[in-house]
């Protein structure tokens, strides 16, 4: 008597027992409304979102920022050809001042020059 109660249990319970996966399935028509139910939670949302006041106050704040980055973006511009125009006018001035030295040089090496060929000194 007790040995087929010991073989049922070691049949169920023991190694040899069938291993037993449970799975759920749900059916078509369940899946699908679930589905549906989170494309039209997320549009929700997304409506929620982008239709908030706040959102609003964003969006306008946003056009303004855009607005005052082109603005100063221009006057960037604007500072930075001066800048150029005002580097160029400097390397045209240091060579003028170079060339300007080196002819005031020449005109003082002439002069003693022509001072030594007179003999004053």
């Amino acid at each position: 008597m007790i040995r087929p109660i010991r073989r049922r249990l070691r049949n169920h319970f023991g190694l040899t027992a069938r291993q037993v996966a449970v799975r759920s399935h749900r059916p078509w028509y369940f899946q699908s409304v679930l589905a549906v139910s989170y494309v039209l939670l997320g549009f929700a949302l997304a409506y929620w979102v982008l239709h908030d006041s706040e959102a609003e106050h964003v969006r306008w704040r946003l056009k303004q920022l855009t607005l005052e980055n082109a603005a100063l973006q221009k006057k960037m511009i604007a500072s930075q050809q001066e800048l150029q125009v005002e580097l160029a006018t400097s390397n045209n001035l240091a060579k003028t001042l170079t060339a300007q030295q080196d002819e005031n040089i020449k005109l003082k090496e002439e002069l003693v020059f022509y001072k030594n060929m007179t003999g004053k000194r």
